[in-house]
This record gives C-alpha cells, sequence and structure tokens, in this order.
C-alpha cells in the first residue's frame, strides 16, 4: 500500500469500501488500529510507562483509545481512561469498548488532574473528521495535556489539528508520536500539523484497502 499523504475524504472512501464492500468489520478495523498505537508505545517508551492516562472522545477515536487502554492493561501497564464529552453521543463502536473496558476494571475519571502525574498520555479525543474549533471540555483536556510533562502519543491525528490543511481549529495536542493509520494524512505534512504531530508512524497494515476511485 502507497504511504502518499490523503486527505479526511479519501480515508472515509477507503475505510467504508474496506467494512461495507470487503467487508471487514469496523471493530476489526478498531483493533488492528489499538495494536499498532500499543506496539509503539511499549517498543518506543519502555521507561515511560509507569502511569499511563488515555485521553478518550466520544466517537470512533475515543474508541480506539479504549481499545488501547484494555491492550495495555492486558500487557500489564498502569492506565487510567480519562473520558471527555457526552457519553450519550458516544458511537457504537465506542459503546462496544467502553464494555469491555468496565469488564477488565480499567479506572475511569472525568477528572483533569489525572494528567498531573501522567507519565504517558495517549490522545485519543479526535481523529481525522475535526471540521471546527475546538470548544468547551475538549479545549480544557487539550489544555491540560500541552501542559503535562508526560510523553505524548496521539491516535491517527494530534486532536485539534486539520487533517486536509495542518491548521489549529483553535487549540490542538502538540504530540512526541502521533501513529497515523492506513496512510499519511496531508494535515501531519504541512502548516502546524507538521510541528504538533511530532514523529509520524503510519501504521500501513491496517486491512484498510485503497481502491480506484
Amino acid at each position: 500500500m502507497a504511504n502518499d499523504a490523503i486527505t479526511a475524504e479519501q480515508m472515509r472512501h477507503y475505510d467504508s469500501y474496506t467494512i461495507n464492500t470487503i467487508g471487514i468489520p469496523s471493530l476489526v478495523l478498531m483493533e488492528r488500529a489499538a495494536l499498532a498505537v500499543r506496539d509503539e508505545v511499549l517498543n518506543a517508551f519502555p521507561l515511560n510507562l509507569q502511569n499511563v492516562v488515555v485521553v478518550a472522545g466520544s466517537g470512533n477515536n475515543g474508541g480506539d483509545g479504549l481499545d488501547v487502554a484494555r491492550l495495555l492493561h492486558i500487557a500489564g501497564v498502569k492506565v487510567t481512561i480519562l473520558n471527555i464529552g457526552n457519553p450519550d453521543h458516544a458511537s457504537d463502536e465506542h459503546q462496544v469498548q467502553d464494555r469491555i473496558c468496565q469488564y477488565y476494571k480499567i479506572p475511569q475519571t472525568t477528572d483533569l488532574g489525572v494528567l498531573n502525574d501522567a507519565s504517558l498520555i495517549v490522545d485519543a479525543l479526535f481523529g481525522i473528521g475535526i471540521d471546527r474549533p475546538v470548544e468547551g471540555s475538549y479545549a480544557d483536556a487539550i489544555k491540560a495535556i500541552n501542559e503535562s510533562n508526560a510523553v505524548v502519543v496521539a491516535v491517527d491525528m494530534p486532536s485539534g489539528i486539520n487533517t486536509d490543511t495542518g491548521e489549529i481549529m483553535g487549540v490542538a495536542v502538540k504530540a512526541t508520536t502521533t501513529v497515523t493509520f492506513a496512510m499519511n494524512k496531508v494535515g501531519l505534512t504541512k502548516a502546524a500539523g507538521k510541528d504538533y504531530a511530532g514523529r509520524v508512524v503510519i501504521a500501513s497494515d491496517m486491512g484498510t484497502y485503497k481502491v480506484d476511485d
């Protein structure tokens, strides 16, 4: 698979084709994404695993984060989930991952203070779909992430960075590393996105298939 940088709309098209035409369920793609993030966390930051905090939004990017939390927990890492946003708006996949995390009794909180002692933060607030300025509790969470001393690993995109332009949508996470899925994103290669992404890791073996338009 080529690693050419693509837009959010192109990525949605490839995901839709993979899920609806090929028949690979979205939860399978979510698991592959989470495995890629887990591997990066364990392999690249073995000295920063004392207190991992996964910051999860209510959409599928947050679902990826919950999946990462479970995989790290199983690997013996101390993990806490910081939930941001309205749980009533959680995507179906997010709800599935939340139930699994509850089964594993992974601690969950809405208190931003948990970030104060974090050694590593997984940013799973927003993925590729952000199209308006970040506000409210999400903006507060991003500011708290940036004020921490922790290593920050962003899931797919640093939250608050526009996938197509690389611009900051009001406020954005400044990541140490970004693990992006299937192919690189245009917003990680230009403008502020290039700096805010940190080191970009492309998890290309995602089962997401690029097809001719």
